[in-house]
């Protein structure tokens, strides 16, 4: 009998599935295609021409249903990747305040202020909803009642879109758009079902009142304006619980269309838009025909021209300067915050006005050969350079705080954005000389001591050679006490009192009362042959009334996030910069300058010594 082979071995069963591979194969059929099978099933109670037409219809049926399912778990995946707290993460503007709480400005981010939706007009709230969304309440995510009303109205040839509220926030927010081409179909389908995936997320995640408070603040109205809160307040100067119907239907209708529809460019546009939102209003029933047609009436009052261009400030300027050193030593976030500063814009505004009305009165006068502001401002604005008019500049500190009131850094900061508060240098002259003296009575000269006002001889100064100054009115005196030559301003006693106390310790002096600038080590720097900023003057001559105490100039006084924690606070710094003794001398010798001396014109100006 012949030997049989193993089955393994046998030739006639070599190639052929095993009863477990067919058994496998046949499990996962059934687990893949059941719904196929039972739609076959099903057919089979059915006449012939019946089952055809069950079958041909739900068969593409079952498997667009499979398709979708495959994309559904696809792009939930994807949409896992996308951080909802965005949503609330949303950069507003820093806004700055001066010591009383009036706006200075604001700065960093996007022009955007978060506003909670329950103080935004209800008005507004029905616009916007009548606008872009009329079923936001009713539908989760995607509106397929939508879909089809836009998909029949692009057959008639009216362009209509159908993304719901949160789509379009999930789109904006995650920039789902962004490198995306007109004509890529692919891309374009790809972002859309993405975009209901995330959609899907919000809905899953947030209530429908905080989904429209995150939407109507991230609405863009043009010109980098961010949410309710900032188109309100730069298009009609109000807070957006005090939109009227009016405005709120163009705010709502300019959102499609912000650069084709911004009202301060295109009115007309503007106003068309509105009362497109309008009817739409009344065709969702959420305000009658009546309100509608009084609102369309009244007219629309808009942000005045001359405050829509942003105002350059040089205070703002300072500001931003210190703000970036403390933001980066803090560690603190930009965008959000409120900066309370010690500006005051009273004295700021006046001081303005005051320089400018002085370097007029210079320009007037008879045979004033150089160029003047009018003749600047009388150019057209395409002609204009950078203007060569006369300048000035001015920092006022509060003397016993160090606090800074006012930053004056030239006429008008929009016409020229040099700020030579902070930024210029130009020679100190006789605003050095108190610091000589102050250095010399700190190492033992008196107010009374005697010194020669008389030609300075070869030798007599250290380190002067040959050099010797003579005084402004050309003359010479004899001995005069040593306040005499302060108060009057005497080049040849303030270089010898200078030499007195040694090029060391004026230069020391000068160090500790503030200015950065190294004073240079010859005899001419006695008499402000160097060059400083006026904020370092402005902040130098602060030691005199407090007795030899500095006061660290400073602007910022408090930084808060958009909760009111207090993130930074600044409290007066003070050092001894000199010997009180010293310093009350110079501080009364400079009150006798300001009655008999050379700075007695300032009575008259109505200031007091």
């Amino acid at each position: 009998m012949p030997k049989r082979l193993p089955p393994a071995n046998d030739p006639r069963r070599r190639g052929k599935p095993t009863a477990t591979s067919v058994r496998s194969h046949s499990a996962m059929a059934w687990l893949l295609l059941w719904p196929f099978y039972l739609c076959g099933w099903l057919a089979r109670a059915f006449s012939w021409p019946v089952r055809l037409l069950l079958l041909t219809t739900g068969y593409p049926l079952i498997a667009g249903l499979g398709a979708l399912a495959v994309c559904a778990v696809g792009y939930g995946i994807q949409a896992q990747r996308y951080d909802l707290a965005k949503l609330d993460s949303m950069p507003e503007r820093t806004i700055v305040l001066d010591r009383l709480g009036e706006e200075i400005g604001r700065i960093h981010g996007e022009k955007r202020s978060v506003v909670p939706l329950a103080e935004v007009a209800e008005n507004f709230r029905k616009a916007i909803l009548a606008r872009e969304d009329a079923r936001f309440y009713k539908h989760h995510a995607i509106d397929p009642i939508g879909i089809a009303r836009a998909a029949l109205a692009n057959i008639q040839g009216k362009r209509q879109g159908a993304s719901t509220l949160t789509q379009q926030l999930a789109s904006d927010v995650f920039q789902l758009k962004e490198g995306e081409h007109r004509h890529n179909i692919l891309r374009q389908a790809n972002r859309k079902l993405l975009e209901i995936a995330i959609a899907c997320r919000i809905e899953t995640s947030l209530s429908k009142d905080a989904i429209l408070e995150a939407y109507i603040n991230q609405i863009n109205w043009g010109r980098q304006i961010r949410g309710i809160g900032e188109a309100s307040r730069i298009y009609f100067e109000k807070h957006p619980s005090e939109l009227t119907l009016s405005e709120s239907a163009m705010l709502a209708g300019i959102v499609r269309g912000p650069d084709a529809f911004n009202p301060f460019s295109s009115l007309t546009a503007a106003i068309r838009e509105r009362n497109t939102t309008l009817d739409r209003m009344v065709e969702t029933e959420v305000i009658t025909r009546d309100e509608a047609e009084a609102a369309k009436k009244q007219p629309i009052e808009l942000r005045p021209k001359w405050r829509r261009d942003t105002q350059e400030s040089y205070a703002m300027d300072a500001i931003r300067r210190d703000l970036e050193v403390i933001l980066e030593k803090e560690n603190i976030a930009l965008g959000g915050l409120t900066i309370n500063t010690t500006i005051d814009l009273r004295i700021q505004h006046k001081g303005e006005e005051a320089l400018d009305k002085k370097l007029r009165e210079v320009e007037r006068i008879p045979g004033y050969p150089h160029q003047t502001r009018t003749s600047w401002r009388a150019l057209a604005e395409n002609k204009r350079e950078e203007p060569t008019y006369l300048q000035g500049a001015s920092v006022v500190v509060e003397n016993h705080s160090g606090a800074v009131l006012a930053v004056i850094g030239g006429r008008d900061a929009n016409e020229s954005k040099y700020n030579r508060a902070i930024q210029s240098r130009r020679q100190l002259g006789s605003l050095f000389k108190p610091f000589v003296y102050l250095a010399a009575f700190d190492v033992g000269l008196r107010p009374d001591t005697s010194i020669s006002d008389g030609p300075i001889q070869p030798g007599e100064i250290k380190g002067a050679g040959t050099w010797h100054p003579h005084n402004s009115d050309g003359k010479f005196g004899g001995m005069e006490p040593a306040s005499y030559g302060l108060i009057r301003s005497r080049n040849t006693m303030s270089v010898r009192v200078g030499n007195l106390a040694g090029i060391g310790r004026v230069s020391e002096v000068a160090k500790n009362a503030g200015f950065a600038t190294p004073m240079p080590a010859n005899p001419a720097a006695f008499l402000g042959a160097w060059e400083v900023s006026p904020w370092e003057i402005a902040t130098a001559y602060s030691i005199f009334p407090n007795n030899g105490t500095r006061f660290c100039p400073y602007l910022i006084s408090e930084i808060k996030d958009h909760k009111g924690n207090v993130l930074y606070s600044a409290l007066p710094v003070q050092y001894p910069a000199a010997k009180a003794g010293a310093a009350w001398s110079i501080s009364s010798i400079l009150t006798e300058v300001t009655t008999r001396g050379t700075a007695a014109s300032v009575s008259r100006l109505g200031f007091d010594a």
